[in-house]
């Protein structure tokens, strides 16, 4: 069995003035604070959800 992929994603923005749908993305991604580090399986639609909110958070290599 091969191992799952995963992305590891870091919270870099406020969702502070954002739309409601942009703060429900980043609870659903599992982050809740600033500089927040969450690992998550590489799916399409894990990826469908940053890219929602691209602008807050950003990939970690």
């Amino acid at each position: 069995m091969a191992a799952k992929k995963t992305i590891k994603v870091r919270r870099i923005g406020s969702p502070i003035r954002r739309e409601g749908d942009q703060r429900a993305t980043l609870l659903g991604l599992g982050l809740k604070r600033a500089n927040q580090v969450v690992e998550l399986e590489d799916t399409p639609s894990i990826h469908g959800m940053i890219r929602k909110v691209n602008h807050l958070v950003e990939i970690v290599k």
